[in-house]
Formats: structure tokens, C-alpha cells, sequence
């Protein structure tokens, strides 16, 4: 073929105008084998300067470029690139013969069109696609798709620009692998996550970066690495009760309001009622709990909320507290998580404070062992407790839903190996990343 090649399929004499909407270039032929769609694309013949002495150069023939596009028609698509070159008639000049370039279409010597590259990209994103399932549609290897991608990823994720506008921080650690720590680091990650409140008064929780550990220091170093700008922006900083992040809050960003998660506050007063029912289960009965055994039946009702319950639920709740004089301490214990979870679903925020007041105050002055352990801890947690009605309702729980994408991708990937590719498909799926291709 010469330059005066047309697509005869379609538009015999001329190129066609609806073809080439498809990729950018002139098609001239679109084929099928084995492998599936095969578009052959070229530029038209037009003049050229050389890129360095701008003197006219002359045609020095075409050579094809093999390039992996987005899937068509249930195939994978491969473009042929008839690229066009040129070569300089300027003798003192260094550049010699030379191949015209499309960077909309593909970089130099890439094996991926640019659009293939940005869609699995937002497949990966927006359907929750496998990278190897990514790569089968393409046609191509696991290691060739992410060759591809991760550079487009790793662009995104440096950019500085994607942590501005930071006023409500959310942290909490995840266990991101199971084996032996020596060959792939620390298991636990520390994840940090953007809460602010959109012009709606909505939180869009957007994760901003993953790091290795689970500490105070691995916090503050996190929040040092961000600048005094940044540090300055954050009113609010969520987290669950954990001194180190807390202590890390309190040195670091000591302008802003910490709030313990309402969850996790939740969470700890189920965990006591749990630890006073087994006790009294070991003391009363002598061994673990057994199908039949009246406190070890209710197990599950004793973690639901009160106004949740049906009448039999209730009645079964009475029988067990009945059968035992013992029994009276897990119903104690029952009744005291239940007014602590009662903070959280109060119609106005003052009524919710006078609550947690009393709570504050009672606990840990109550005769079971568990509950006053519980009332200690809460007391210890005092001012981030409280803070959740001077900032209305700051909680993490979107810090948790972002935990949720990340082990939904790890099941879907079938676990990690590599701790910098982990970080930035999390950071993809997470809405850490910033690009108008993702909006």
C-alpha cells in the first residue's frame, strides 16, 4: 500500500468519515481472525517539517505499529498503525529520517492505545474489574495491562493538589496480607480518609493514602509528610479508640476537634455485655456455653438494639435473666449498653449529651467488674465522646465504608503480594485519585 491507500470496504476512492469518528485516524481496512477486530489506520499524506531544522522533508514510506484498543462486539480490537516517515535532506542536520506521533492515540512505543489505557482504568474504578479479567477482554497479559496502567496511577497518586481542601479526617488501620511479615512487610496498614462535607452537607469519603503500620508515629509522620497547610485545614479528625491516633490528633493537629466513632463507642459497651455473659455462664454453669444453656440461647439478642426487638425476642430475653439469680448481672449489664447506645438515637443533640453525661458519670462506679471497666474507658475518652454533638455527628463511618471497597477488591483480586500496587489500586477505588478522565 501507498499513501494513496483509501478504505475501499466502505468508501471506495475517499477515506470514510464515520470509520474514522471510531479512532482518530483514517481507518483502511478493518479485518477479523482468530485473535478478533484488526483496524487499520493511517494519517493522510500531508507535508512535513523535521522537527529540528524545520527544513521540508520528503516521504520515507510507512511502517505499521501494532496497538492493543478498547474491546468492540464482544472481541478484542488490535489497531495497525501505518505510521508515516520522513526523512530531513538538510546534510548538517542531526535528525535523519524520523516517525510522525499521535499522542492522543498512543505514547511512543506503546503497546496500549491511550484509550484502552484510560478505560481499564475506569473499569477498574467504577465496574470493580479484576486486572487479569481486564486483560483477557484485551488480549493481553496481566503484566502488560498493568505496565500500562500503573504509571497513569502512580502520576495521579503524586500529585499534591488531590489533599487539598481537607477539613474532616477520618483514620483506621486494616490488615492488608496474612503471611510472614519479613517477606512482605508489616500486615497492617494505616489509611487516611477525607470526610468533609460536600455544598450539600453529604460526606463523599475519598481515601488519601495508605501507609505501613499501626501507630501513633506512623500517623504523626503521615500528617508531618502533609505540611503546616494542610495540618491547619483539618477541623475535625475522626478515629476509633485507639491512644495512638489519638495521640498523634492531639500533637499534631492540635486545632482540631477529635471525635471517637459512634460505632466503635457502641461497639465496646456490646463487647462488655458479651464478657459479663460468659463469666456468669462459667460461674454459674461451670463450663462454656452450650445449645440449651439459657444465657448462651440469647448470645445474638443481647447485640441487637432494644426498640429492634419482637415480643418474642423480649420474652425470651426475661426467661433467660429469670432462670438464674446470677442472670440479674447480664440483664445490668444489657440495660447499661443499651442507654449507652441510646447517645446516638436521640432526636436533638442536647438530649443525647445529657445521656452521655450520666453514662460518663455511672459506669464506673457500677458493681460488675466488665461495666466499670467500660466506665473507665469512656471517662479516658470523655472530650472525643462528647465532640460528637459539637460537630454534628461526626462519625468515621466513612472511613469504614472505604475499608469495605478495599476488602471487596482483595477478594476480587484474590490478595496482593506487591504493597505499591495494593496502594494505588486502593487509592483508584477509593476516590484518592484526581483526573477530568475519572470525573
Amino acid at each position: 500500500m501507498d499513501d494513496s491507500t483509501f478504505c475501499a470496504r466502505c468508501c471506495p476512492g475517499s477515506y470514510c468519515s464515520k470509520c474514522d469518528l471510531l479512532v482518530g485516524l483514517h481507518v483502511t481496512a478493518v479485518d477479523l481472525d482468530e485473535g478478533g477486530l484488526v483496524v487499520t489506520v493511517e494519517s493522510p499524506p500531508a507535508l512535513m517539517g523535521c522537527r529540528a531544522c524545520g527544513v521540508v522533508a520528503v516521504s520515507h514510506g510507512r511502517r505499521e505499529h501494532a496497538l492493543v484498543d478498547v474491546p468492540a462486539f464482544g472481541r478484542p480490537v488490535r489497531l495497525v498503525w501505518r505510521k508515516r516517515t520522513w526523512t530531513c535532506l538538510d546534510p548538517g542536520c542531526p535528525v535523519g529520517t524520523f516517525t510522525e506521533r499521535h499522542d492522543a492515540l498512543a505514547p511512543p512505543r506503546a503497546l496500549l492505545s491511550v484509550r484502552a489505557r484510560w478505560w481499564a482504568v475506569g473499569q477498574l474504578r467504577r465496574e470493580h474489574a479484576s486486572v487479569a479479567g481486564l486483560a483477557r477482554q484485551l488480549g493481553v497479559s496481566w503484566r502488560t495491562l498493568w505496565a500500562a496502567v500503573a504509571p497513569l496511577l502512580a502520576d495521579m497518586a503524586a500529585d499534591e493538589s488531590r489533599y487539598e481542601g481537607v477539613q474532616s479526617l477520618g483514620v483506621d488501620e486494616h490488615v492488608w496480607h496474612h503471611v510472614d511479615p519479613r517477606r512482605r512487610g508489616p500486615k497492617e496498614l494505616t489509611g487516611m480518609v477525607d470526610l468533609s462535607r460536600d455544598q450539600d452537607g453529604h460526606v463523599r469519603a475519598r481515601l488519601l493514602d495508605l501507609v505501613p503500620g499501626r501507630s501513633g508515629r506512623v500517623y504523626a509522620d503521615w500528617l508531618d509528610a502533609r505540611g503546616k497547610d494542610f495540618r491547619a485545614g483539618v477541623a475535625v479528625a475522626t478515629l476509633d479508640p485507639f491512644h495512638g491516633y489519638k495521640n498523634a490528633i492531639d500533637d499534631r493537629l492540635a486545632d482540631a476537634t477529635a471525635v471517637v466513632d459512634a460505632f466503635h463507642v457502641v461497639k465496646l459497651g456490646t463487647a462488655a455485655v458479651d464478657d459479663v455473659r460468659r463469666r456468669v455462664q462459667q460461674e454459674t454453669t461451670g463450663h462454656r456455653g452450650r445449645s440449651g444453656d439459657p444465657l448462651y440461647g440469647i448470645r445474638t439478642t443481647l447485640r441487637a438494639g432494644a426498640e429492634n426487638l419482637t415480643d418474642r425476642q423480649r420474652a425470651r430475653l426475661q426467661t433467660a435473666f429469670a432462670a438464674h439469680p446470677e442472670h440479674d448481672q447480664v440483664a445490668v449489664a444489657w440495660s447499661c449498653a443499651q442507654q449507652l447506645r441510646s447517645i446516638y438515637h436521640q432526636d436533638r443533640p442536647e438530649q443525647g449529651r445529657a445521656i452521655a453525661e450520666k453514662v460518663l458519670a455511672s459506669f464506673a462506679s457500677c458493681p460488675i467488674p466488665e461495666v466499670a471497666r467500660l466506665g473507665r474507658t469512656l471517662r479516658q475518652w470523655r472530650s472525643a465522646l462528647l465532640a460528637y454533638f459539637d460537630t454534628s455527628g461526626a462519625s468515621n463511618g466513612g472511613t469504614e465504608a472505604i475499608n469495605g471497597l478495599i476488602e471487596l477488591h482483595r477478594r476480587i483480586a484474590r490478595g496482593f503480594r506487591n504493597r505499591t500496587n495494593y496502594r494505588l489500586r486502593m487509592l483508584l477505588i477509593g476516590g484518592g485519585l484526581r483526573h477530568p478522565r475519572l470525573a
